[in-house]
């Protein structure tokens, strides 16, 4: 269970870093990409977000189950 939760932070790492790059270079590109530029913005604040509420829900379930089994 640590190996796999290791692994999934660092896909969600490389994956926010891949996403604040991908905002910043549409940032300079301009108005041309101003559409794409939105979305990559808002899921810079949205990813975060999914992936807190993931592992809150992954902790509530295991001390859940935890407290059935006691």
């Amino acid at each position: 269970m640590k190996k796999s939760k290791q692994i999934l932070a660092i896909i969600g790492i490389i994956l926010l870093v891949a996403l604040y790059l991908c905002t910043l270079v549409l940032a300079v590109l301009g108005k041309a990409f101003f559409t794409v530029f939105m979305a990559a913005l808002v899921l810079s604040i949205a990813l975060p977000v999914i992936l807190w509420l993931f592992t809150l829900m992954q902790k509530s379930r295991k001390e859940k189950n935890e407290k059935k089994n006691s």
